[in-house]
């Protein structure tokens, strides 16, 4: 899944995570990701303090990056079992959450961000941080 405006980035589409290992070898010339995950019917998650927020069934993207070590910081994402620590990781620790693909650009995190399509679900989840006017990382596709 490509989405359009970022055909002429660099970018890995990932989508078998069974051996989430090998992504170890990213390369350094990355600097964020989107995970593209599924919900499998509606949920009700709370986001940290953020808020509870309803989830439609459906697929969803998240955008994020990471300052160093990229692969770390997707694997940590994609394990079950871990402290829920940010935004993204409440709603991936849910099982009604499938994780489909995670795509890794060159792009910067908000630029990429802001090239993809979607809806906004909810408001300021992922970008607290955000300096580029972003008013969510996340999105229904």
């Amino acid at each position: 899944m490509q989405f359009p405006g970022l055909r002429k980035t660099r970018s890995l589409e990932i989508t078998r995570f069974d051996n989430i290992e090998s992504l170890a070898k990213i390369d350094a010339g990355f600097r964020s990701y989107q995970i593209i995950f599924r919900f499998s019917s509606a949920a009700v998650i709370q986001i940290g303090r953020l808020g509870s927020f309803k989830f439609e069934r459906g697929e969803y993207v998240y955008t994020g990056s990471a300052v160093r070590n990229l692969s770390a910081r997707i694997r940590r994402h994609l394990r079950t079992r871990k402290k829920l620590h940010w935004h993204i990781d409440y709603i991936l620790s849910d099982s009604r959450v499938r994780p489909l693909k995670v795509l890794i650009s060159t792009l910067p995190e908000c630029k990429l961000n802001q090239l993809t399509p979607g809806r906004i679900v909810v408001a300021n989840f992922g970008s607290s941080d955000c300096r580029s006017g972003c008013i969510s990382h996340l999105k229904m596709l």
